[in-house]
């Protein structure tokens, strides 16, 4: 048992605790484990795990609109406080992070410029105004609170954009994967057999489609941002 900890979760005044294996939930955190039953030591919710005192069943149905361990410990272990070392929150930290500048990396533009921002710029805008990462927030519900923060010394703003391809006939087929991805808004096929589309997608992966379509068609593509 030296292993194990007890994870929390506190609602309405009530507060929910597990015993887990610390390791074995430090997995399933980071996703490398899918089932929250395996990190168990013991198959019980209590109101006071040191005391051993169980928590009722009408009061964990009121928080978790369900007595079903698995739904009620999945929560507790996404959205309670999970103790782990040091070294474990230092990585899930540092992969959070890389989660967040992915997203705004993606997603963003300069809007002085109208060209996406590089992940290593992001990277030095968040240190710059000392941003904390929460190892367990979900990275979508920080970046709204970052951006403001770093918005101070970088303009940022998240954007779409619009884009014409015509892709010559003999790269239609090897291209169409790749346009697929993207999201094709709508497609025609020219005369001469060239694919004609026109896409809709997150701003900061412009460079990155440029680069794929014209490295698949050997630059013989015509690319427009309408």
């Amino acid at each position: 048992m030296s292993k194990t900890v007890i994870a929390k979760y506190s609602s309405a005044g009530e507060t929910f605790e597990i015993f887990v294996d610390s390791d074995l939930a430090y997995e399933y955190i980071t996703g490398k484990r899918k089932d929250p039953l395996s990190v168990l030591e013991v198959e019980e919710i209590f109101k006071d795990a040191n005391k051993g005192e169980r928590q009722s069943q009408d009061k964990i149905k009121k928080v978790f609109n369900s007595i079903e361990l698995a739904k009620v410990v999945e929560h507790i272990l996404k959205n309670g406080d999970v103790p782990i070392t040091t070294a474990q929150r230092s990585k899930l930290v540092e992969e959070k992070k890389k989660q967040i500048i992915n997203i705004i990396a993606t997603n963003s533009i300069d809007p002085r410029t109208n060209a996406p921002h590089t992940p290593q710029r992001i990277e030095g805008a968040m240190e710059h105004a000392k941003i904390v990462v929460d190892p367990f927030k979900n990275a979508n519900e920080q970046v709204e609170s970052i951006l403001k923060k770093i918005n101070l010394t970088l303009p940022i703003k998240f954007a779409t954009v619009k884009i014409e391809a015509v892709i010559p006939a003999q790269y239609a087929n090897r291209c169409y994967g790749t346009l697929k991805q993207y999201g094709i808004k709508s497609e025609s096929w020219e005369q001469n057999g060239s694919l004609k589309v026109l896409l809709d997608f997150p701003a900061g992966l412009r460079n990155e489609f440029f680069e794929k379509i014209n490295n698949l068609t050997k630059g013989e593509a015509i690319i427009n941002v309408v």
